[in-house]
């Protein structure tokens, strides 16, 4: 919900980053340990387009804003867009959209309905002051298997609505919610940042297990990012969505905040903001910062790594991560999206804006899959609904 992404090169005791050019609209290359020269991947972001929604647009009733996470039905041509409102505007919900996307045009997106989300009794979720269940919605997926959407809230640390992975039915209504290790329910003095909780899910192929990504990490293991290092590791958890089992958990260590706020003294922050499976075992990351007193074209950094879940230590039994105890897994950088702003050949962009969505979209004439991009304006007028498109070269 905040903002934030990730930094220039940083060298940490697990990973070794060099940057790699791959052109003038595509991205970067990075991270890598000498075992791993052999994985080196290839692939890279062409920006295929760039679409707005207006600012507090209204829809059947109701305020569009806040999306923070986005997937797509390719049966149905749907994608499905969770606004992270507490409840303040209007009740908790989702959108569906569509969108005409070519090889080399994205075009203006279409809302479609918009669902509320229900919770265990059929009532809408409550706001701040009313309840204590109030949720923060952040990423949403589209579970083709059970023709379900799986969700993720950050919860409301201030009434004791710990963070949560839920399943519900296309029209709102809920299935389940998953049992999740009791490190992520907020404590005096340990447990998740406010704000800094379950903000990435990703789903595998199959459809039977899922990630849930945290943006922060644990007050026990270690400090937010700053401009001058690194933050301590996020935890990205397995989940068997048939048996709601905890699988195995990962850490992520998040870049340094990229360029310092202006003045010094105010806000800017890294973290994860998505995450998306790229196959069986590997990740799409998304990192977004935010640096506060710069212009709106250099505010907001985001950039894609990737990760193979394979490696790096089970953390899950773990009441705490501190260097020499586990092994974070090693992160290569597919994309800076600043490569994508100012001049040069092909479309740009003028501005990154508050990146929290991120999905596949339908594979493009040649193949290759499309990359779908999306932006949490936070209902505030000085930032952007993004909508972004790439094609992705692999």
């Amino acid at each position: 919900m905040p903002c934030r992404p990730a930094p220039l090169t940083v060298s940490t005791p697990w990973t070794r980053r060099q940057a790699l050019g791959f052109g003038a609209g595509a991205a970067l290359a990075v991270c890598l340990p000498r075992h791993a020269a052999a994985q080196r991947p290839r692939a890279r972001l062409r920006l295929i387009g760039e679409a707005r929604l207006p600012h507090r647009l209204q829809f059947q009733g109701t305020t569009v804003g806040g999306l923070s996470g986005i997937d797509h039905d390719p049966v149905s041509g749907l994608y499905y867009l969770i606004s992270d409102d507490g409840s303040s505007f209007n009740p908790a919900r989702f959108y569906t959209a569509r969108i005409a996307l070519e090889t080399n045009r994205l075009g203006a997106p279409e809302l479609t309905a918009v669902t509320t989300l229900r919770q265990a009794d059929g009532s809408t979720y409550p706001a701040a002051l009313h309840g204590i269940q109030v949720p923060d919605p952040e990423a949403i997926r589209w579970r083709a298997s059970s023709q379900t959407l799986l969700w993720t809230s950050e919860g409301h640390a201030l009434t004791g609505a710990a963070p949560a992975l839920r399943e519900s039915r296309t029209d709102g209504t809920l299935l389940r919610e998953f049992a999740l290790p009791p490190m992520f329910d907020f404590q005096l003095t340990q447990g998740p940042r406010i704000n800094l909780t379950l903000e990435g899910l990703a789903l595998s192929p199959d459809g039977n297990r899922a990630w849930v990504a945290m943006e922060g990490p644990l007050r026990q293991d270690g400090p937010v990012p700053t401009v001058q290092a690194p933050g301590g590791p996020c935890r990205f958890t397995e989940i068997d969505l048939t048996s709601g089992k905890v699988l195995r958990q990962i850490a992520y260590l998040p870049d340094a905040i990229p360029r310092a706020p202006l003045p010094p003294a105010t806000h800017a922050d890294n973290g994860v903001t998505e995450i998306l499976m790229l196959d069986d075992h590997r990740l799409l990351v998304l990192e977004r910062a935010y640096m506060a007193g710069h212009g709106p074209d250099t505010a907001n950094s985001l950039r894609l790594y990737l990760i193979d879940t394979r490696g790096g230590t089970d953390t899950l039994n773990l009441p705490a991560l501190q260097p020499g105890n586990h092994q974070p897994v090693v992160k290569v950088l597919l994309a800076d999206f600043s490569a994508f702003t100012g001049a040069g050949p092909g479309p740009r962009l003028d501005r990154l804006d508050n990146s929290e969505g991120m999905c596949w979209g339908p594979r493009l004439a040649n193949g290759n899959r499309s990359l779908h991009v999306i932006s949490d304006d936070n209902f505030g007028p000085r930032q952007i609904t993004q909508w972004l498109a790439f094609e992705f070269l692999d």
